[in-house]
């Protein structure tokens, strides 16, 4: 299949597809959607940045009675990160039907709002295992009239121990419905589940090549203590305007970024200790262009809408060399090019073999004298990050703050950046010398008719 119009569409979602700029079929859009629309079984192999949520957005949308108004397909995800990105995505494919009701339920937050939601009803419920299951035993999530299971990213569930509560799920779903499973890795635990819980399905299989053919990848020896340094000395010669910073362990992740900013560096920390209000503020600085470094754990790995990344960075190895797939697929997207480095220690360098055996190549080693000889220069974002006391239950727009920005505030519409607006709080970039103006002129100003607070995020 080379063209979406080869598909039994409905004319509203060929249109809504064209609307979102889905020109071509990626590959694993090419092979998995045909079966899917047919409501056949499906697992496939596809990594992070590959189009997988349209492979199954599109069928499962199309196949929604919104007259009925029950939970007719649950994704499940094993981040809230990736549960937040997927529903994000099946929002705007739903664009080519009207009234569809898609919720987001994860860990994290507060339950008592999700079961408020519930309670009015939802065609397509998004979330991680361990939330759904407490709705489930809660009795406010109901799945007797569910026709699509799909399980996103099933290798990471599995390997974060979802297992027993993704089985506990699916033996909780109708026996006749369709089960659609998409993974990255291809491990004997995923052909397990698939064997037991799905039937016949049909295999799709993408290759690493289709996705990261735009990477180039540099490696470089360090004396233990080392990273630090490197890492600076690298953001200094390339000067992204965007990196993520990959660490092994959630301290090293606060150590790092709090070392780049004593340097003058815009670093943030993303890991799971972090509370969910903080976690959304990390992403959308960094999501902005707020924060040029965003110094995570492999929890950010997958599943983060970040769009044209030129560097990511493993200050150290990854556990396995599936990982560090995954990590440095997160650049060299859409056509772009990007790149990759990873520092290494000589007691690291097993891995680094490992890598090189996997791939029966050698990898490419970069002179470290010269690196660490680039004097420090550190980056600085263009964007400051403005954080408004109102969301979406307090029914503001995205078109509310750009208005009250341009109008009352008077500031021309190109310093103003990307809004993300939440439940209870908006936040909006604003070019950095614009930023104080605009922070005085919201606080002094209303957006639809009301006060609200105002603070830098």
């Amino acid at each position: 299949m080379s063209s979406f119009s080869e598909l039994d569409l409905s004319a509203s979602m060929r249109a809504n597809l064209q609307k979102l700029g889905y020109d071509n079929p990626t590959p694993v859009q090419a092979s998995a959607l045909p079966p899917a629309l047919q409501g056949r079984d499906v697992i496939a192999q596809a990594q992070t940045g590959s189009g997988k949520t349209a492979a199954f957005g599109i069928p499962v949308i199309e196949k929604l009675d919104v007259a009925s108004f029950s939970v007719q397909a649950l994704v499940l995800c094993p981040t809230r990160e990736l549960a937040d990105q997927v529903a994000k995505s099946l929002r705007e494919l739903a664009r080519a039907k009207d009234n569809v009701k898609i919720i987001s339920l994860c860990g994290g937050v507060s339950i008592g709002p999700q079961i408020g939601s519930l309670s009015h009803g939802a065609h397509l419920v998004v979330g991680t295992p361990g939330r759904i299951q407490d709705h489930l035993r809660k009795g406010t999530l109901k799945l007797n009239r569910l026709s699509t299971l799909i399980l996103d990213e099933a290798d990471r569930m599995l390997d974060m121990g979802f297992e027993e509560a993704v089985e506990d799920i699916i033996g909780q779903a109708p026996a006749d419905r369709q089960t659609l499973m998409f993974s990255a890795t291809w491990p004997k635990a995923i052909r397990v589940l698939s064997e037991r819980y799905q039937r016949a399905p049909v295999d799709v299989r993408i290759e690493q090549a289709d996705v990261v053919s735009d990477i180039s990848e540099t490696f470089y020896e360090l004396s233990p203590g080392q990273q630090l340094e490197a890492l600076q000395a690298l953001l200094s010669t390339h000067q992204p305007d965007s990196c993520i910073a990959f660490c092994n362990t959630k301290q090293q992740c606060d150590e790092v970024s709090a070392a780049l900013n004593e340097r003058g560096f815009s670093a943030l920390a993303l890991h799971g200790d972090l509370e969910q209000r903080d976690r959304d503020s990390v992403l959308v600085r960094f999501g902005n262009k707020s924060c040029s470094v965003l110094v995570a754990t492999d929890v950010a790995a997958r599943g983060l809408d970040i769009k044209s990344l030129p560097l990511v960075v493993n200050v150290e190895p990854a556990r396995d060399s599936e990982v560090h797939i995954h990590r440095i697929g997160r650049t060299g997207r859409a056509g772009e090019q990007g790149l990759a480095v990873t520092f290494c220690t000589p007691a690291q360098s097993h891995k680094i073999n490992r890598l090189e055996s996997r791939r029966g190549l050698a990898v490419e080693w970069g002179n470290t004298a010269e690196l660490l000889a680039t004097p420090l220069k550190p980056v600085t974002p263009v964007m400051k990050t403005l954080c408004i006391a109102g969301g979406r239950k307090d029914k503001v727009r995205p078109g509310d703050v750009l208005g009250a920005l341009t109008g009352e505030a008077g500031l021309p519409g190109n310093v103003v950046g990307k809004i993300d607006l939440f439940d209870f709080q908006c936040f909006v970039a604003v070019e950095k010398s614009a930023a104080a103006t605009a922070l005085k002129r919201l606080e002094n100003g209303r957006i639809k008719g009301r006060k609200m607070r105002v603070r830098y995020a």
